[in-house]
């Protein structure tokens, strides 16, 4: 009842879920069992890119839940990104076992090159895919509640938190990068063999993770939906638009804030973690505030505040960028960055505004 309820009055989201539907099962139609000298033949490394390009769309709807609606400019949901996607990769890893280039049976190959005796601490457990999958969603949401706690008890704000949610973003970046740590250091995690034990070079666990990340990103935009059309979502925006007079009102201002940002930094988590598997690496690279900037762009790009709108921003950022860092390669930053001038100047609202520009001249 609710969920029809939503799609009668959310009828750009309902066509996107109708679209990732049909894609969904015209995809795997088109791989498995259509010929490769199909000229109709999908390409596994097409599907690959697709199902990267998804968990993309899931991380930007992560972000325009935070920045669209509660008006908290993040510049760390890369973070969260990554954290989700090591979680999965300290899993994969796991699984490689003898299989490895030093054949040690526990221990993976980077820690054996660096001479490590015993697997450490935090490691234990990732040999169950059930143990990452809960770390995937534990890991960046409590990072995210003790950083929520911290930053907005204290009440910091606009551009203050921005820089301390980079900060947080770079300080983990760097800490990755450390040999020490015991997560691969400079070149992270990688060479995978198996996920559930099915060979990830597969055809078919190619399709199984297109799926997946179709699914995760069909329930994240459901969810997502849920809490903006719920009284959580009006709050939010009033606190996004008036937030010393929600709070004077009574609102708990915090503990609204902590909510949807814990929430949205889950969904990210699960981004990162359906991304590792199709991309077959995980480095602390993916902590780059850069990462997060960019991210940014595609919510601004798509339509922010709109949750559809930043999932067709990602996609179409993402396709663009795949097709001229390809075809011209030294003009595509450039290019991005007048898309995003442009966008910012005369569509506030990003590419799903021009709908709503239509009607008003209509």
């Amino acid at each position: 009842m609710l969920l029809m309820k939503m799609i009668r009055s959310d009828k750009p989201g309902a066509w996107l879920l109708a679209i990732l539907l049909v894609v969904s099962i015209v995809v795997p139609v088109l791989n498995l069992l259509v010929p490769e000298n199909s000229a109709f033949h999908l390409s596994t490394y097409t599907v690959t890119l697709l199902g990267k390009y998804l968990t993309y769309a899931l991380l930007a709807l992560a972000a325009d839940l935070v920045w669209g609606y509660l008006g908290i400019l993040t510049l760390g949901h890369a973070a969260f990104f990554a954290l989700g996607g090591y979680a999965m990769g300290m899993y994969l890893m796991r699984q490689i076992g003898e299989r490895g280039v030093y054949g040690d049976p526990v221990l993976p190959d980077f820690m054996v090159f660096l001479n490590w005796q015993e697997l450490p601490w935090f490691w234990y457990g990732f040999d169950q895919f059930w143990f990452a999958a809960l770390m995937v969603i534990v890991v960046p949401g409590i990072l995210a509640y003790v950083f929520g706690y911290l930053a907005f008890r204290s009440r910091v704000t606009g551009v203050y938190l921005s820089i301390i949610t980079q900060a947080m973003t770079y300080a983990l970046m760097l800490a990755f990068f450390r040999n020490e740590m015991g997560f691969g250091g400079n070149n992270g995690l990688t060479d995978f063999k198996d996920i559930l034990g099915f060979d990830l070079r597969a055809d078919s666990t190619r399709i199984a993770l297109f799926l997946a990340s179709a699914a995760a990103l069909a329930i994240g935009y459901v969810l997502s939906r849920i809490i903006v059309s719920s009284r959580l979502g009006l709050a939010s925006v009033a606190i996004r638009d008036a937030e010393s007079r929600s709070r004077f009102i009574g609102y708990r201002v915090e503990n609204i804030k902590l909510w949807v940002f814990v929430f949205s930094a889950v969904m990210a988590g699960v981004a990162g973690a359906l991304y590792v598997p199709q991309v077959g690496i995980i480095n602390p690279g993916e902590f780059s505030p850069l990462n997060s900037i960019e991210l940014l762009i595609w919510v601004a790009i798509g339509g922010r505040g709109t949750l559809y709108g930043a999932i067709i921003g990602a996609m179409l950022v993402n396709y663009s960028k795949t097709y001229f860092t390809a075809a011209l390669p030294e003009v595509w930053l450039y290019a991005l960055g007048a898309l995003f001038i442009l966008v910012t100047l005369y569509l506030p609202k990003g590419i799903v505004g021009l709908r709503n520009m239509r009607k008003e001249k209509a």
